[in-house]
Protein backbone atom coordinates (compact mmCIF):
# COMPACT_ATOMS: atom_id res chain seq x y z
CA UNK A 1 0.00 0.00 0.00
CA UNK A 2 1.38 3.69 -0.54
CA UNK A 3 1.62 6.28 1.98
CA UNK A 4 -1.25 8.17 0.69
CA UNK A 5 -3.59 4.96 0.52
CA UNK A 6 -2.66 4.18 4.44
CA UNK A 7 -3.82 6.89 5.35
CA UNK A 8 -6.94 6.91 3.39
CA UNK A 9 -7.69 3.73 5.22
CA UNK A 10 -6.95 4.78 8.46
CA UNK A 11 -8.67 8.20 8.66
CA UNK A 12 -12.08 6.17 6.96
CA UNK A 13 -11.66 3.72 9.64
CA UNK A 14 -11.39 6.75 12.44
CA UNK A 15 -14.39 8.68 11.31
CA UNK A 16 -16.01 5.83 9.40
CA UNK A 17 -17.93 7.89 7.16
CA UNK A 18 -16.98 8.68 3.41
CA UNK A 19 -18.04 12.29 3.86
CA UNK A 20 -16.19 13.07 6.89
CA UNK A 21 -13.26 11.42 5.34
CA UNK A 22 -13.16 13.03 2.14
CA UNK A 23 -13.46 16.41 3.77
CA UNK A 24 -10.45 15.53 6.39
CA UNK A 25 -8.38 14.73 3.71
CA UNK A 26 -9.51 17.50 1.10
CA UNK A 27 -10.31 14.52 -1.22
CA UNK A 28 -13.42 13.27 -2.81
CA UNK A 29 -15.86 10.59 -1.85
CA UNK A 30 -15.38 8.67 -5.00
CA UNK A 31 -11.23 9.54 -4.61
CA UNK A 32 -11.84 7.54 -0.86
CA UNK A 33 -14.32 5.23 -2.49
CA UNK A 34 -11.88 3.82 -5.59
CA UNK A 35 -8.84 3.95 -2.88
CA UNK A 36 -10.80 1.89 -0.58
CA UNK A 37 -12.22 -0.95 -3.27
CA UNK A 38 -8.50 -1.15 -5.03
CA UNK A 39 -7.19 -2.13 -1.55
CA UNK A 40 -10.11 -4.43 -0.71
CA UNK A 41 -9.03 -6.04 -4.18
CA UNK A 42 -5.57 -6.29 -3.56
CA UNK A 43 -5.53 -7.80 -0.13
CA UNK A 44 -9.07 -9.93 -1.53
CA UNK A 45 -11.49 -9.05 1.24
CA UNK A 46 -13.74 -6.15 2.45
CA UNK A 47 -12.53 -3.43 4.84
CA UNK A 48 -16.05 -2.30 5.37
CA UNK A 49 -19.16 -3.24 5.81
CA UNK A 50 -21.06 -0.79 3.99
CA UNK A 51 -24.54 -2.32 4.69
CA UNK A 52 -25.65 0.64 7.15
CA UNK A 53 -26.20 3.49 4.45
CA UNK A 54 -25.24 6.06 8.05
CA UNK A 55 -22.54 4.41 9.41
CA UNK A 56 -20.07 2.10 7.90
CA UNK A 57 -18.06 -0.90 10.22
CA UNK A 58 -14.95 -1.91 9.80
CA UNK A 59 -14.40 -5.90 9.39
CA UNK A 60 -12.68 -8.52 11.12
CA UNK A 61 -9.42 -8.20 8.34
CA UNK A 62 -10.40 -4.29 8.68
CA UNK A 63 -9.92 -4.17 12.24
CA UNK A 64 -6.90 -6.32 12.09
CA UNK A 65 -5.65 -3.53 9.31
CA UNK A 66 -5.89 -1.02 11.34
CA UNK A 67 -3.88 -2.62 14.60
CA UNK A 68 -0.78 -3.22 12.12
CA UNK A 69 -1.12 -0.30 10.71
CA UNK A 70 -1.46 2.27 13.29
CA UNK A 71 2.12 1.72 14.74
CA UNK A 72 3.60 1.76 11.83
CA UNK A 73 1.83 4.53 10.02
CA UNK A 74 2.70 6.96 13.38
CA UNK A 75 6.13 6.04 13.23
CA UNK A 76 6.43 7.44 9.63
CA UNK A 77 4.42 10.14 10.37
CA UNK A 78 6.63 11.35 13.32
CA UNK A 79 9.55 11.14 11.55
CA UNK A 80 8.33 13.59 8.98
CA UNK A 81 7.00 15.65 11.35
CA UNK A 82 10.23 15.77 13.58
CA UNK A 83 12.31 17.11 10.48
CA UNK A 84 9.61 19.68 9.39
CA UNK A 85 10.07 20.79 13.14
CA UNK A 86 13.31 20.76 13.16
CA UNK A 87 13.52 23.13 10.08
CA UNK A 88 11.00 25.69 11.80
CA UNK A 89 13.47 25.93 14.94
CA UNK A 90 11.31 23.58 17.04
CA UNK A 91 12.45 20.98 19.09
CA UNK A 92 8.94 19.09 20.10
CA UNK A 93 5.21 19.32 19.74
CA UNK A 94 2.43 19.14 22.11
CA UNK A 95 -0.95 17.80 20.59
CA UNK A 96 -3.98 18.16 22.74
CA UNK A 97 -7.37 17.21 21.69
CA UNK A 98 -10.59 18.97 22.72
CA UNK A 99 -14.09 17.30 23.28
CA UNK A 100 -15.65 20.93 23.71
CA UNK A 101 -15.86 23.35 21.10
CA UNK A 102 -14.57 26.80 22.75
CA UNK A 103 -10.70 26.83 21.47
CA UNK A 104 -11.01 30.59 21.49
CA UNK A 105 -12.32 31.14 25.18
CA UNK A 106 -9.11 29.33 26.11
CA UNK A 107 -7.02 31.45 24.11
CA UNK A 108 -5.35 32.95 26.76
CA UNK A 109 -3.96 29.13 27.89
CA UNK A 110 -1.96 28.31 24.60
CA UNK A 111 -0.96 31.78 24.36
CA UNK A 112 0.62 31.90 27.88
CA UNK A 113 2.31 28.36 27.16
CA UNK A 114 3.66 29.44 23.89
CA UNK A 115 5.05 32.46 25.12
CA UNK A 116 6.95 30.24 28.22
CA UNK A 117 7.82 27.83 25.66
CA UNK A 118 8.71 28.91 22.12
CA UNK A 119 11.06 26.09 21.48
CA UNK A 120 7.94 24.07 21.24
CA UNK A 121 4.75 23.43 19.32
CA UNK A 122 1.61 23.68 20.37
CA UNK A 123 -1.48 21.78 18.11
CA UNK A 124 -4.90 21.93 19.20
CA UNK A 125 -7.39 19.57 17.16
CA UNK A 126 -10.93 18.17 17.89
CA UNK A 127 -11.19 15.36 19.62
CA UNK A 128 -13.19 12.42 17.63
CA UNK A 129 -17.00 11.81 19.23
CA UNK A 130 -16.21 7.84 19.16
CA UNK A 131 -13.74 6.16 21.70
CA UNK A 132 -11.79 9.05 22.35
CA UNK A 133 -9.80 7.83 25.30
CA UNK A 134 -8.37 5.68 22.31
CA UNK A 135 -6.85 8.56 21.04
CA UNK A 136 -5.01 8.76 24.21
CA UNK A 137 -4.17 6.18 24.30
CA UNK A 138 -3.06 5.12 20.59
CA UNK A 139 -0.40 7.97 20.75
CA UNK A 140 -2.67 10.19 18.66
CA UNK A 141 -2.75 12.75 21.09
CA UNK A 142 -0.44 13.62 24.18
CA UNK A 143 -3.48 15.54 25.96
CA UNK A 144 -6.90 15.47 25.84
CA UNK A 145 -9.36 18.21 26.92
CA UNK A 146 -12.67 16.34 28.37
CA UNK A 147 -15.76 16.81 30.66
CA UNK A 148 -15.50 15.00 34.34
CA UNK A 149 -15.44 12.66 36.09
CA UNK A 150 -12.76 10.88 34.41
CA UNK A 151 -11.67 7.30 36.34
CA UNK A 152 -9.47 5.39 34.56
CA UNK A 153 -6.34 3.79 36.11
CA UNK A 154 -3.81 4.49 33.14
CA UNK A 155 -5.19 8.35 32.86
CA UNK A 156 -3.93 11.63 34.89
CA UNK A 157 -6.71 14.20 35.75
CA UNK A 158 -4.66 17.69 35.61
CA UNK A 159 -5.98 21.23 36.47
CA UNK A 160 -9.76 21.99 35.40
CA UNK A 161 -9.71 24.77 32.44
CA UNK A 162 -13.49 26.31 33.24
CA UNK A 163 -16.97 25.09 34.28
CA UNK A 164 -19.87 25.47 31.86
CA UNK A 165 -23.51 25.62 32.64
CA UNK A 166 -25.60 23.39 30.94
CA UNK A 167 -28.81 24.21 27.82
CA UNK A 168 -30.98 21.87 26.63
CA UNK A 169 -30.89 22.02 22.04
CA UNK A 170 -34.14 21.08 20.88
CA UNK A 171 -35.79 22.38 17.65
CA UNK A 172 -37.09 25.48 17.24
CA UNK A 173 -40.75 23.80 16.71
CA UNK A 174 -40.06 21.83 19.86
CA UNK A 175 -42.58 21.67 22.49
CA UNK A 176 -39.93 23.36 25.21
CA UNK A 177 -38.75 25.59 22.60
CA UNK A 178 -40.17 28.73 24.11
CA UNK A 179 -39.73 27.69 27.83
CA UNK A 180 -37.15 30.15 29.80
CA UNK A 181 -35.50 26.96 31.80
CA UNK A 182 -35.99 22.99 31.78
CA UNK A 183 -35.94 20.98 34.77
CA UNK A 184 -33.82 17.88 34.25
CA UNK A 185 -36.96 15.86 35.24
CA UNK A 186 -38.21 16.87 31.80
CA UNK A 187 -35.82 15.45 29.97
CA UNK A 188 -37.07 11.42 30.74
CA UNK A 189 -40.19 12.73 28.80
CA UNK A 190 -38.01 13.34 25.60
CA UNK A 191 -35.61 10.94 23.04
CA UNK A 192 -31.69 11.43 23.26
CA UNK A 193 -28.67 10.37 21.62
CA UNK A 194 -25.10 9.61 22.55
CA UNK A 195 -22.00 8.69 20.85
CA UNK A 196 -20.90 4.49 21.26
CA UNK A 197 -18.01 3.40 23.27
CA UNK A 198 -17.95 5.56 26.48
CA UNK A 199 -17.75 4.12 29.76
CA UNK A 200 -20.97 4.51 31.30
CA UNK A 201 -19.73 6.45 34.44
CA UNK A 202 -17.83 9.24 32.02
CA UNK A 203 -22.05 9.09 29.49
CA UNK A 204 -23.68 9.51 32.94
CA UNK A 205 -21.76 12.15 34.10
CA UNK A 206 -22.86 14.24 30.89
CA UNK A 207 -25.98 12.79 30.28
CA UNK A 208 -27.78 11.08 33.27
CA UNK A 209 -28.78 7.24 32.51
CA UNK A 210 -31.62 8.23 35.06
CA UNK A 211 -33.91 11.25 36.04
CA UNK A 212 -33.87 12.05 39.70
CA UNK A 213 -36.89 9.91 40.16
CA UNK A 214 -35.43 7.68 38.71
CA UNK A 215 -37.20 7.85 35.58
CA UNK A 216 -34.66 6.02 31.95
CA UNK A 217 -33.57 8.89 29.69
CA UNK A 218 -33.53 7.54 26.81
CA UNK A 219 -30.98 7.00 23.91
CA UNK A 220 -32.46 6.00 20.77
CA UNK A 221 -29.62 6.11 18.02
CA UNK A 222 -25.71 6.32 18.52
CA UNK A 223 -24.19 9.33 16.89
CA UNK A 224 -20.63 9.72 15.86
CA UNK A 225 -19.88 13.36 15.02
CA UNK A 226 -21.62 16.75 15.84
CA UNK A 227 -23.85 17.28 12.56
CA UNK A 228 -25.73 13.90 13.17
CA UNK A 229 -26.41 15.39 16.91
CA UNK A 230 -27.77 18.91 15.99
CA UNK A 231 -29.61 16.94 12.55
CA UNK A 232 -31.44 14.56 15.16
CA UNK A 233 -32.36 18.19 17.04
CA UNK A 234 -33.75 19.84 14.17
CA UNK A 235 -35.75 17.35 12.82
CA UNK A 236 -37.20 17.17 16.33
CA UNK A 237 -36.17 13.45 16.71
CA UNK A 238 -34.15 13.88 19.98
CA UNK A 239 -33.38 16.60 22.13
CA UNK A 240 -29.60 16.95 23.59
CA UNK A 241 -28.04 19.08 26.66
CA UNK A 242 -25.02 20.51 26.27
CA UNK A 243 -22.37 22.67 27.51
CA UNK A 244 -23.64 26.88 27.35
CA UNK A 245 -20.83 27.32 25.20
CA UNK A 246 -21.92 26.24 22.32
CA UNK A 247 -24.45 28.89 22.24
CA UNK A 248 -21.20 31.31 21.19
CA UNK A 249 -20.42 29.09 18.09
CA UNK A 250 -23.50 27.54 16.88
CA UNK A 251 -25.68 31.27 17.37
CA UNK A 252 -26.11 30.65 13.64
CA UNK A 253 -28.69 27.79 13.50
CA UNK A 254 -31.76 29.05 13.22
CA UNK A 255 -33.59 25.71 13.57
CA UNK A 256 -32.15 25.20 17.23
CA UNK A 257 -32.93 26.48 20.71
CA UNK A 258 -30.96 26.14 23.49
CA UNK A 259 -33.22 26.56 26.88
CA UNK A 260 -31.19 26.50 30.00
CA UNK A 261 -31.19 23.67 32.34
CA UNK A 262 -30.16 25.13 35.55
CA UNK A 263 -31.00 22.12 38.00
CA UNK A 264 -27.74 20.36 36.12
CA UNK A 265 -25.39 22.32 37.38
CA UNK A 266 -22.25 23.01 35.69
CA UNK A 267 -20.16 20.75 33.99
CA UNK A 268 -15.85 20.96 34.43
CA UNK A 269 -13.06 20.05 31.48
CA UNK A 270 -9.80 19.31 32.84
CA UNK A 271 -6.51 18.11 31.04
CA UNK A 272 -6.03 14.43 30.93
CA UNK A 273 -3.40 12.31 29.94
CA UNK A 274 -1.69 8.69 29.99
CA UNK A 275 0.17 8.46 33.31
CA UNK A 276 2.80 6.36 31.21
CA UNK A 277 3.71 9.31 28.64
CA UNK A 278 3.86 12.15 30.78
CA UNK A 279 6.57 14.83 29.98
CA UNK A 280 8.15 17.95 30.26
CA UNK A 281 5.69 19.41 27.47
CA UNK A 282 2.49 17.71 29.41
CA UNK A 283 3.65 18.93 32.77
CA UNK A 284 4.14 22.54 31.02
CA UNK A 285 0.89 22.87 29.84
CA UNK A 286 -0.80 21.53 33.05
CA UNK A 287 1.34 24.44 35.27
CA UNK A 288 0.25 27.12 33.20
CA UNK A 289 -3.28 26.22 33.42
CA UNK A 290 -2.71 25.80 37.34
CA UNK A 291 -0.86 29.58 37.41
CA UNK A 292 -4.38 31.11 35.13
CA UNK A 293 -6.78 29.45 37.06
CA UNK A 294 -10.17 28.27 35.68
CA UNK A 295 -11.81 30.40 32.84
CA UNK A 296 -14.81 31.75 33.66
CA UNK A 297 -17.93 32.80 31.49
Amino acid sequence: MEVRDIEIFLTLAEELHFGRAAARLHLTQARISQAIGRQERKLGGLLFDRSNRRQIRLTPLGSQLRTDLLPVYASLRDSLERARMTARGKSARLRVGMMPFNVLDLHHFWKTFQARHPQWELQIRRAPYVDPFARLREGHIDVFITWLPVDEPDLTVGPVLFHDRRVLAVSAVHELADRTAVPVEALADFAHAMPPEMPDYWEDGYLPFYSPRGTTLERIEQVTNADELIHLVITGEIVHPFPSHVTRYWNTLSHVRFVPVPDMGTIPYALVWRRDAENELIRALAQTVRDIGPVRF
